[in-house]
């Protein structure tokens, strides 16, 4: 993982313009992401074939609070809200400029009689956003804000990305962060990106094809439609800030693709953009 030193350049022509950004939903992985090189350099990849953004916008599985409520907007450590890793980890920094414009724009979306939107001045970056975006956007160049999930129910997250998509026409980039598969008792550590447990596999392909589809009232009743869907995800937060990016996202379902696949520890790996190619 970098620490805000210069990487790979950024694509040619990348710079904002008036077209529409992009919605991503991809699977954030543990702090050990950083030693996978196959998955780094896919993030990497992805982040250099992206338009640059003005800020990003990160809804993380890692945070839940309501009402909805902003991270820092100055400069303040991370969080390393994970237990057990090796101490290098926790040393891992990504620098990003605050991007207070943004907050103001997302409360001005977001704010109305009886739907307040809190501020967490002292919140910094978790996991969920710095370990992807530290691969995508190594040179910490970009104003970054993340957004607590108030709520896990589908069709709230639902309503809420579609009160952000007008970001997007702002120059501004959303990311829903989670995982695809999302079940720790059932992890195989060392595991090949082609090895899965079958329950794994089941819901990562009918995933992919729900999406290919745009099938969002099975994607949101996943506990229900999907095989195996309560044992992929025995708590749905890593799977909902699909729903949020499916909401900023709406116009471009029908163009959604899979820009990342495969499996780490047997978990799906899977990441998904919608609009714009990648």
């Amino acid at each position: 993982m970098t620490t805000g030193t210069p990487g790979l350049p950024r694509a040619a022509g990348a710079p904002t313009g008036p077209a529409r950004m992009p919605v991503l939903y991809l699977s954030h992985g543990a702090p050990p992401l950083a030693d996978d090189e196959l998955w780094t350099s896919q993030l990497a990849d992805w982040g250099v074939r992206l338009p640059r953004p003005r800020g990003i916008l990160m809804i993380s599985a890692h945070w839940e609070s309501a009402p909805v409520t902003l991270s820092a907007t100055g400069a303040v450590p991370l969080v390393h809200d994970f237990w057990g890793f090796p101490e290098r980890y926790y040393q891992v920094r990504y620098p990003a400029p605050g991007a207070p414009q943004l907050a103001e724009r997302v409360r001005a979306l977001l704010a109305g009689p009886g739907e307040p939107v809190q501020d967490a001045p002292d919140r910094g970056l978790d996991h969920g956003a710095y370990v992807p975006l530290a691969e995508m956007f190594p040179e910490a160049d970009v104003p970054v804000l993340q957004l607590s999930m108030p709520t896990l129910e589908p069709e709230q997250l639902l309503r809420l990305g579609r009160r952000l998509a007008p970001l997007r026409d702002e120059g501004h980039l959303i990311v829903g962060s989670g995982f695809f598969t999302h079940n720790l008792s059932g992890m195989q550590w060392g595991a090949g990106v082609d090895e899965a447990p079958g329950w794994s596999r089941e819901f990562d392909d009918w995933g992919r094809e729900a999406i290919a589809r745009a099938d969002v009232d099975s994607l949101l009743d996943f506990e229900n439609k999907s095989p195996a869907g309560r044992i992929a995800h025995p708590r749905s937060e890593h799977f909902a800030p699909l729903f949020v990016a499916l909401g900023a996202g709406e116009a471009d379902l029908a163009g959604a693709r899979t820009v990342i696949d495969g499996f780490w520890a047997g978990l799906a790996k899977r990441s998904v953009q919608f609009g714009r190619a990648a």
